[in-house]
């Protein structure tokens, strides 16, 4: 019989990979992934790049490097981040394999059994999976159209002992697309400092915004350095390049090297230093800027298109950025069984069900929608099929 350890109960599989193994299916219209456009990755350059790497000159590009990350590529990001009102230098950056283990890392420095992980209610799904091995209990706050309640969150965190973290994507937050306020941006970083807890600040949809007005991160507003700040190169490059950071402290930038050293060693030498080169040698502003227009016609695309052929009843978000609206309905439907019963195999049309995201009472009337790199005929085609359904299902 097979001894495992008692963290492994928490692992479970993503309903997310469950949905996504269908995408690949021509017939299937997918809403589910959180996958970027395809056709806006930088594929000539980094064609250049990788060709001008891959020489007996630059053999050194496929050897083992620094377990905090190439050198030149820490550098690189920690001007970005100057420039995005976080002061710091190369010492005070790790990379990491992509955002999803910069939480992998935190919650592993931070969390022991029992320990209280507070989350937006929804929340991120890929955090879950991320916490969980390390068994905490978890309590939610809910959100409204500035974000995450702090006056909620206040209470939890003065009448709940244990709490060692609050995690928050506070740009155009997957699932819901929504983005934390000003103001409430401030009272976190109030009450962070009061109640003596950490804050995961979680951006990898930050770059994304196409409208409205760019807000201070998180961490540019703690004075106290208790926010550990994550970001990504997977929405503005490319996912497939697997490149995050965290932005820490010295001793807790310290911590979670050593934590990545245990579990990869490193990131690949080669992907770090064709990041370094595209960033060294190319605009990525200029890139991000581009990429803008083409997701605001999506997102727009998509909300028109439920507006003109969803039933009365259900409602969805606006993001002013990143990739997601989050849709509510009646809460007598079971987006789940709905999905499973009627909208794959009638309508071959695939979303995300909102259950998973939930870190505790989870509701099963909503469902997160992306608009990302789905063409525009078959976008109006799998919305308007999916709305005769769901006239359909709501009598």
């Amino acid at each position: 019989m097979t001894a495992f350890a008692r963290r492994a109960e928490r692992v479970q599989p993503s309903a997310i990979r469950e949905f996504l193994s269908l995408a690949t299916d021509p017939r299937i219209t997918s809403f589910a992934g959180g996958y970027p456009d395809p056709t806006l990755f930088p594929v000539e350059e980094l064609h250049e790049i990788y060709a001008s790497l891959l020489t007996a000159d630059n053999a050194s590009a496929l050897q083992y490097t620094a377990s905090e990350g190439l050198p030149e590529l820490r550098a690189l990001v920690a001007a970005r981040l100057t420039a995005d009102g976080m002061p710091c230098t190369a010492d005070d950056v790790l990379i990491t394999q992509g955002g999803q283990q910069g939480l992998d890392l935190t919650a592993k420095l931070f969390v022991d059994a029992g320990d209280v992980v507070v989350t937006e209610r929804p929340t991120f799904l890929g955090a879950l999976i991320a916490f969980n091995p390390c068994e905490p209990s978890y309590r939610s706050v809910p959100m409204d159209d500035e974000g995450m309640d702090t006056v909620a969150l206040e209470e939890v965190l003065r009448t709940t002992d244990r709490v060692k973290l609050v995690y928050t994507v506070p740009d155009f937050q997957n699932p819901t697309g929504r983005t934390m306020s000003l103001a409430r941006r401030r009272h976190l970083v109030e009450l962070a400092e009061r109640y003596d807890v950490m804050i995961l600040e979680d951006t990898p949809y930050r770059e994304l915004r196409y409208e409205g007005e760019r807000l201070p991160t998180i961490r540019n507003l703690d004075p106290n350095n208790l926010v550990v700040h994550l970001g990504s190169f997977s929405k503005i490059l490319a996912p497939g390049l697997r490149l995050g950071w965290a932005l820490a402290t010295p001793e807790v930038r310290e911590k979670l090297a050593l934590l990545k050293l245990a579990a990869d060693t490193q990131n690949g030498t080669l992907n770090m230093r064709a990041a370094a080169a595209y960033l060294g040698g190319h605009d990525v502003e200029a890139h991000i800027a581009s990429m803008l227009p083409v997701y605001r016609h999506q997102r727009d695309l998509m909300l028109a298109t439920m507006a003109e052929h969803f039933p009365p009843g259900i409602s969805w978000t606006r993001a002013e950025g990143g990739l997601f609206t989050w849709v509510t309905f009646p809460e007598g439907l079971d987006l789940a069984a709905f999905q499973r019963d009627v909208l794959i195999p009638r309508a071959g049309v695939i979303i995300v069900p909102g259950t998973p995201f939930f870190a505790e009472r989870p509701e099963a009337h909503h469902a997160r929608m992306s608009f990302s790199g789905v063409p525009d005929d078959r976008m109006v085609a799998g919305l308007r099929a999916m709305g005769s359904l769901l006239a359909d299902a709501l009598g």
